[in-house]
């Protein structure tokens, strides 16, 4: 049976044990995978422990210190400096990011392409991940920023740009959104909109209307005002739920060498989303 686990500070709300049960058993694998909280001081102590494990995930705190335990780096955690990810093959612990596996995978289950013109709001955590991911792949991006928050966009920009020198990125003020343009993609990288203030929507009605599909980083509530309000306007939109899901699904892959189809995902997306809408 193989031994698994998720390490972070404060697991209380953690959907990864449901998650991953589920997709250990599309696969017909039995696997244990516990919750380990691991204080910011204590990393290091837990050392052996972790390494008798088969693999494991990592959230805050632990995503830059965990590098240390990493026999090697795959390119995804190098290009972030951060691993949420770890397999041990014959005491070989591999770090990999699959966050940015989980929101490619997620816009590519919209039948939505980076390719075109993309609007992302924010730019902070998953927001330069999202901006850095979608320049890569050839996005026109825009990033929409509050005015205090647009040196963090040029920073990101910058990198971006040591990576791929041609990259097209605009940086504008989130109140000042040209939404005569249009937009392949609207995605949000904001808490705006997140429980328990609900009611909040990050952009206007027009800015919605100017985009043709949607994508939010945020999963509680499951349906946020500015999902509703894409769908309300006949848009695909995806909440982030799935792209948690299809994070965990890249490391079973890794784990296991698994591979898993759109029409087996969705089912454990849209279950996960019920449990956070009753049970949070």
């Amino acid at each position: 049976m193989g031994r698994y686990a998720l390490i972070g500070g404060s697991l209380g709300h953690t959907m990864s044990p449901p998650i991953h049960e589920r997709l250990f058993g599309l696969k017909g694998r039995t696997a244990d995978y516990e919750v380990i909280e691991i204080a910011p001081d204590e990393l290091d102590s837990y050392s052996q422990r972790l390494a008798g494990l088969d693999g494991f995930n990592i959230t805050i705190p632990h995503k830059q210190a965990i590098i240390s335990q990493c026999s090697r780096l795959d390119d995804s955690a190098k290009r972030y400096n951060s691993v949420n990810c770890i397999d041990n093959k014959d005491g070989v612990l591999t770090g990999y990011n699959t966050d940015c596996d989980g929101f490619l995978r997620t816009v590519s289950a919209m039948g939505v392409s980076l390719s075109g013109r993309v609007l992302l709001i924010g730019c902070g955590g998953v927001g330069r991940m999202i901006a850095i991911e979608s320049a890569l792949e050839g996005a026109k991006l825009t990033i929409a920023v509050l005015k205090s928050d647009i040196p963090l966009a040029e920073q990101a920009a910058k990198e971006i740009r040591a990576m791929k020198s041609d990259a097209d990125i605009t940086i504008v003020e989130a109140d000042r959104i040209d939404a005569s343009q249009r937009f392949d993609l609207l995605m949000n990288a904001t808490p705006v909109g997140m429980y328990p203030r609900c009611d909040a929507c990050p952009v206007s009605d027009e800015v919605i209307a100017a985009a043709d599909a949607v994508f939010d980083v945020i999963y509680n509530p499951r349906e946020t005002v500015l999902i509703k309000k894409a769908r309300s306007q006949g848009k695909p939109a995806s909440g982030g739920m799935a792209m948690l899901v299809w994070q965990a699904v890249s490391a079973h892959e890794i784990w296991d060498g698994d591979s898993y189809t759109e029409e087996e995902i969705a089912p454990i997306i849209a279950e996960m989303e019920d449990i956070v809408e009753r049970d949070f």
